[in-house]
């Protein structure tokens, strides 16, 4: 980890748990929003998929953008990380809580559409402070 020279390495493992964390809080929010604008309107059940995507950018991209703010390069990287662990909790919490979970294509595709968005948002984050 030499590229992060002056930053403290158990410093910068526990931001990048903490910007996991924020990007997990923020997820369970907006679904918590989204839920309840789904019971009180008459938005379509085949959207919640899209909202489901959307609102994982989101929430990757808000975790990734916080910890690339904190390093002084390679901010793709740590974004990328930020993604890797919010996938990885979200498929535990999965394997654990839904029933007839499978691991196929849609997941695999996920979890790449999280790596790289963490990537993505951890670019951002670099060129904003």
């Amino acid at each position: 980890m030499s590229y992060f020279k002056n930053q403290n390495s158990s410093n910068y493992y526990t931001d990048i748990i903490k910007g996991t964390i924020l990007g997990l809080i923020l997820t369970i929010i907006l679904i918590f929003i989204f839920t309840i604008i789904l019971t009180y309107t008459k938005l379509s059940e085949s959207l919640i998929p899209l909202i489901n995507s959307i609102i994982m950018i989101i929430g990757i991209t808000s975790g990734a953008v916080f910890i690339s703010r904190k390093v002084d390069k390679k901010g793709w990287l740590s974004g990328g990380l930020i993604g890797v662990l919010y996938f990885f909790v979200i498929f535990i919490l999965g394997i654990l809580f839904i029933e007839d979970f499978t691991i196929d294509k849609y997941s695999l595709i996920k979890g790449l559409m999280a790596i790289v968005t963490g990537c993505i948002g951890g670019m951002i984050g670099i060129n904003i402070k």
